[in-house]
């Protein structure tokens, strides 16, 4: 995936993946070594949301609209002050990146974390302090579409050490000409 001929340098960069697939974790490590802002999109709920997918109810297309706004439109003006921005957001449909491409308004690269059922459900249960409870797990996996051939993505096993996440998606921008670093470590 992805495309070979073009080089950007102010970008969004998403990571994404059902609850539990390591999303913050990698989003936040990417960010420290790029040096730019980092927005975990589980902020950017409202206290709807966060009530539903507490109650194990899963959040429908009309919940999470407002969410991917103000998540695309945060994330967008960081690129556009900054340069390079990176946020960990589940997008797990088509429709859903879409619509952060369209509030972020800038070339935006996913990164598709790919972790098998009983491991996520080993995570989430682990897990303290958060709001999605393992139940979910099914209902995002059900709705789950990998990124198309015509978006500029890539799948990694998130069964890796982050460190070694990190370096694949470093490596995989370089190769398809996406710079990603900000202006301010650039030079």
């Amino acid at each position: 995936m992805g495309r070979r001929d073009e080089t950007v340098s102010a970008q969004a960069i998403i990571i994404m993946g059902v609850s539990g697939s390591g999303k913050s974790t990698l989003a936040s490590l990417l960010s420290q070594q790029l040096g730019c802002a980092f927005f975990e999109g589980d902020s950017f709920h409202s206290e709807a949301n966060v009530a539903k997918m507490r109650a194990g109810v899963p959040l429908s297309d009309a919940d999470r609209w407002p969410w991917l706004d103000m998540l695309g439109e945060a994330i967008g003006t960081a690129v556009r002050r900054e340069g390079v921005a990176v946020g960990a957001c589940s997008a797990l449909k088509r429709s859903y990146r879409d619509r952060l491409r369209a509030g972020i308004g800038a070339p935006t690269s996913f990164i598709l974390l790919e972790v098998g059922r009983e491991e996520l459900v080993c995570r989430l249960g682990s897990r303290t302090g958060h709001y999605m409870p393992a139940s979910l797990i099914d209902s995002q996996l059900a709705i789950l579409e990998s990124p198309g051939a015509d978006e500029r993505a890539i799948m990694i096993d998130s069964t890796i050490p982050p460190a070694q996440e990190a370096d694949r998606v470093l490596q995989w921008l370089a190769a398809n000409g996406i710079e990603a670093k900000s202006p301010a470590r650039a030079g």
